[in-house]
């Protein structure tokens, strides 16, 4: 077994090394255009592969490369990737936050440079992706069933054990919640490294996310590691099995997103088509989904009807086959669907600004919790001493909040610091759901653009 590992690692060193030279030979050309698109900017990337590990190479660079592209906030409209023979391309129309071209020189240099020649995405067979040592932070990772006022209970277990917690991201769904948390030690303002401190936080943890729940597993990872924390949630969810539907799960069936796959069997192609409604990210969300799913795109059409999406993949799992049964079809669809609905939160926004304190998070969502709040959804972020935080909070039916508790809530935290977004949430009555379920996604059903002349029905 050591013979074949050491082998089969000199083996991908070798096609590595063969690898770069080719990328040293015909580096990757990005162009970026102005004038071809009206309301957009469009990136055009090119590049070629070694064809004896082409699929091996195209599995995850689209998902960096879009991950790159989401991670400066932009906003990819549409999007058309091919990659016939040696051959990668992609071409994105993007704009900023606010719908406008890119005209930012220093911007424009800085995304022909990091997807340039001398950017970093050339997959590599030794390399983990995403993660890395940190030093500025501890990285917490939760996964559990949802509950009213659990953030509350994790914050103040963090307080109550000296950690500041300076980044987090929480997401819920289909009962389901999972977090990434970054904490500091309250002191120090540093990385918490004692291995008896860690341990304890892990362990108090755990038990606040099992709490009573004897059916399913809660899990608590304590780590000097930094990820990036979105892709990081789609795996933590992903191996929690939150797209299993549980029989109490009664949401109409109207509002999910339209996920089909079906097969071009000349082509051997998996032919993924998706409707939803259109947002931010959700490029991402999927391609990631795919990628993490051990699924190649080799093609894909991305774009939007006004504000509903329109996705299409072709793809082949990494071992060069096309979805081979009903059930690995089925679980594909359920995987995409379950993508697409974590980041949808809906309920009321708070955005909250502030100095940053010790225990602010924490006294925060007590008082959340002692109004009946529930949050679906959390972005927690300091920058300079400054708190921003995001809150996405429905009460604790799943129902809309009503305008008489978010004063009270908005006296007690102050006016100024707690500000409402989406306002309308207030005065709307929303469906009445079960009292175990806290998040409901609002996505539409629709039928589906495209007529494929060359599919017929998987069967």
């Amino acid at each position: 077994m050591f013979m074949m590992d050491t082998a089969l690692r000199s083996s991908w060193d070798i096609d590595d090394e063969y690898e770069k030279f080719i990328r040293r030979m015909n580096p990757p050309r990005v162009v970026i255009d102005n004038e071809a698109c009206v309301n957009a900017t469009v990136i055009r990337r090119t590049e070629l592969f070694v064809a004896k590990v082409d699929s091996a190479n195209k599995h995850g660079i689209l998902l960096e490369v879009v991950q790159f592209l989401t991670d400066l906030n932009l906003i990819i409209t549409k999007a058309y990737i091919s990659s016939d023979g040696g051959w990668f391309m992609d071409v994105f129309n993007v704009t900023d936050r606010d719908g406008k071209k890119l005209w930012d020189e220093e911007i424009l240099d800085y995304i022909r440079k990091s997807l340039g020649p001398d950017s970093c995405f050339l997959p590599s067979r030794k390399r983990s992706v995403g993660v890395s040592p940190s030093t500025d932070y501890t990285s917490i990772e939760l996964t559990g069933t949802d509950r009213p006022g659990l953030l509350s209970e994790v914050t103040a277990v963090l307080k109550n054990l000296k950690c500041n917690v300076v980044d987090a991201e929480v997401w819920t769904h289909n009962t389901r919640a999972a977090s990434v948390m970054h904490v500091t030690d309250e002191s120090s303002g540093l990385a918490i490294t004692d291995p008896e401190r860690l341990s304890r936080i892990k362990n108090l943890l755990y038990n606040v996310l099992k709490g009573n729940n004897k059916t399913r597993e809660a899990k608590t990872v304590v780590s000097l590691c930094s990820t990036h924390t979105d892709r990081r949630l789609h795996q933590m969810m992903f191996d929690d099995r939150d797209y299993e539907r549980s029989d109490r799960d009664f949401t109409d069936e109207t509002l999910r997103p339209n996920v089909t796959v079906v097969n071009i069997y000349d082509k051997d192609y998996s032919v993924v088509t998706i409707r939803c409604k259109d947002r931010p990210k959700l490029l991402f969300d999927t391609v990631c989904t795919l990628t993490d799913m051990q699924y190649v795109v080799f093609h894909a059409n991305v774009g939007a009807e006004g504000a509903e999406a329109y996705q299409e993949y072709y793809i082949r799992h990494v071992d060069g086959f096309p979805v081979n049964s009903e059930a690995e079809r089925q679980r594909v669809i359920q995987c995409l669907e379950a993508a697409i609905e974590r980041r949808v939160s809906e309920g009321l926004k708070l955005e909250l600004c502030t100095s940053d304190r010790v225990g602010l998070l924490s006294d925060v969502t007590r008082i959340f919790r002692e109004n009946s709040l529930s949050v679906t959804r959390a972005e927690v972020t300091t920058r300079a001493g400054k708190a921003i935080n995001t809150f996405y909070v429905q009460d604790a039916t799943g129902n809309s909040v009503d305008a008489k508790t978010i004063d009270s809530i908005r006296q007690a935290i102050g006016q100024t610091i707690l500000q409402v977004k989406g306002g309308s949430e207030l005065s709307r009555s929303a469906p009445q759901e079960s009292p175990t379920r806290f998040l409901f996604s609002g996505l539409f059903r629709s039928k589906s653009l495209c007529n494929f002349g060359l599919v017929r029905p998987y069967s």
